[in-house]
């Protein structure tokens, strides 16, 4: 069985990305990124995939503003099936995709977010869960849906927050852990686990320890 295509896309520093990258040459990523897009052409991101012999492409994304342009989503559409990808790994991408780009992808674009969503979404997640005291904040996986962070949940973590704790230090501790469950989210995909009943991600059984991505399987 071939290894699961991954697709990225990511705005700024990748270091997401990077995570997935040395998950993927260590052997702790049931796949491999074969494509990073970006819609910022100064992006790290695609610094980080060049560097690791990825494809690496800019996409201008036609407009100001949280959605890109259609005709640029369109593009990113197209780019992303040449490149025959199984999953759209979203890694700090800074725009909202629209209906018609998730159903391209239905149930196979995941993204990662620093809260224990519902809690949070948007901008500054850190930020926002400072200003309301919470004492446990986190990061989750979920698969993406046509809203703002809202779609199925598939991994969380939890982190606590430390008395004197800042926005920076709290958002480089859900960074670590940000990095372990994508990996994590990303392996049950391609081990076929993961069932979607409405907003619940079940986690199915591991039936076989070397079994990878095969698109043609069936339950």
């Amino acid at each position: 069985m071939r290894r699961l295509r991954i697709g990225v896309l990511a705005s700024g520093r990748g270091t997401n990305l990077q995570a997935l990258i040395d998950a993927s040459r260590e052997g702790r990523l049931l796949g491999e990124v074969v494509i990073v897009l970006s819609d910022v052409a100064s992006a790290m991101a695609l610094e980080r995939a060049r560097k690791a012999g990825i494809q690496a492409c800019y996409i201008e994304p036609g407009r100001k503003g949280a959605r890109l342009a259609s005709e640029s989503e369109a593009r990113y559409i197209e780019v992303l099936d040449e490149a025959r990808v199984d999953l759209v790994a979203l890694a700090g991408f800074m725009r909202i995709l629209s209906p018609d780009f998730v159903r391209h992808y239905k149930l196979r674009i995941m993204n990662i977010h620093p809260s224990l969503l519902p809690s949070f979404p948007g901008l500054r997640a850190q930020k926002q869960a400072l200003e309301y005291g919470v004492k446990i904040s986190g990061c989750t996986v979920h698969f993406v849906d046509e809203g703002v962070d809202t779609g199925p949940i598939i991994i969380q973590a939890a982190v606590p927050v430390l008395e004197g704790d800042t926005e920076a230090s709290l958002s480089e501790r859900i960074l670590k852990e940000e990095h372990r469950i994508y990996t994590e989210a990303i392996n049950l995909f391609a081990q076929q686990r993961l069932r979607v009943e409405g907003r619940i991600v079940h986690v199915l059984p591991l039936r076989c320890m070397n079994a990878g991505y095969n698109p043609d399987q069936t339950e």
